[in-house]
C-alpha cells in the first residue's frame, strides 16, 4: 500500500485537496474532532500519515512514506535525501532577515561583524551569512523569534515571512529576502525509482493538476 506523510498545519488543507483531485481522499484529517495520525483512503489503494512538517522529509528518506508534500524552505533546511518531483504552487512564503524598524539597518550587510541573528533555520541564516562573508553569531530559538531584536538579544532574526503582519504587529521589518518557499512533492528515491505503487502515474497526475491551475 503506498503512504503518503502530510504536514500538519497551514498546507494540509491544499495538500488534502490536490490528493482528492487524483482520486485520493484523506479528508477525514480535516474532520477537527480526528486525533487519527494514520488513516486509509477511501479505495484502500493508500494510507496516509499526518505528521509535524519538519518530519515529513525524515519518513519519506527511510522509507516509512513513498510520498510527501513539506514546504522548500524545510527541504533547504534539513537537506533529506529525497527525491524533489513537483512545486506544487501553494503555501507561498518567503524566508527573510527581519531587524527592528526602528533601528539603522536597512540591508543585511549593514548587521554588525560578530553580531547575533537569531532564527529556527540555523542552517539556512548559517549559510546565507557566509555567503555574504559577514561572521555573526547565529543564536538558534524555537518559540516567537520575533522577540530576539524586541528583547536585544539579537540585531536580527532569520524566519519564514508570509504575509508580514506578525513582523510588523511587533515592530519589525524585512531587509533581505534569503529565498522564496512553496509547497513540494517529495518522494522516497528507490521506490519512485522502482515505480513503487504506480507511482509514476499518481506524480505525472498531480503534476498535471497543478498546470491546470497555474
Amino acid at each position: 500500500m503506498l503512504t503518503v506523510a502530510l504536514p500538519k498545519g497551514e498546507l494540509l488543507k491544499n495538500s488534502i485537496h490536490l490528493l482528492q483531485s487524483v482520486g485520493l481522499d484523506f479528508s477525514a484529517f480535516l474532520d477537527s474532532g480526528t486525533r487519527q495520525l494514520q488513516i486509509p483512503d477511501t479505495t484502500g489503494k493508500a494510507k496516509a500519515l499526518l505528521v509535524r512538517a519538519q518530519d515529513v522529509p525524515v519518513y519519506v528518506e527511510y522509507g516509512q512514506a513513498q510520498l510527501g508534500i513539506v514546504g522548500y524552505d524545510v527541504l533547504r533546511e534539513k537537506k533529506p535525501q529525497v527525491a524533489h518531483l513537483v512545486d506544487l504552487q501553494f503555501g507561498y512564503c518567503r524566508m527573510s532577515v527581519a531587524v527592528k524598524a526602528s533601528s539603522s539597518y536597512r540591508s543585511a550587510l549593514e548587521l554588525p561583524a560578530d553580531g547575533r541573528v537569531a532564527s529556527k533555520y540555523v542552517n539556512c541564516a548559517r549559510e546565507y551569512f557566509q555567503g555574504l562573508d559577514l561572521p555573526v553569531e547565529i543564536v538558534p530559538l524555537y518559540g516567537s523569534v520575533e522577540l530576539g531584536p524586541i528583547t536585544g538579544m539579537s540585531e536580527a532574526i532569520v524566519d519564514l515571512v508570509s504575509s508580514g503582519r506578525t513582523l510588523r504587529e511587533n515592530g519589525l521589518i524585512e531587509i533581505a529576502t534569503l529565498y522564496e518557499s512553496t509547497a513540494r512533492l517529495v518522494a522516497h528515491p528507490l521506490s519512485y525509482r522502482l515505480n513503487t505503487g504506480n507511482l509514476h502515474n499518481l506524480v505525472e497526475d498531480m503534476r498535471s493538476q497543478i498546470l491546470s491551475v497555474i
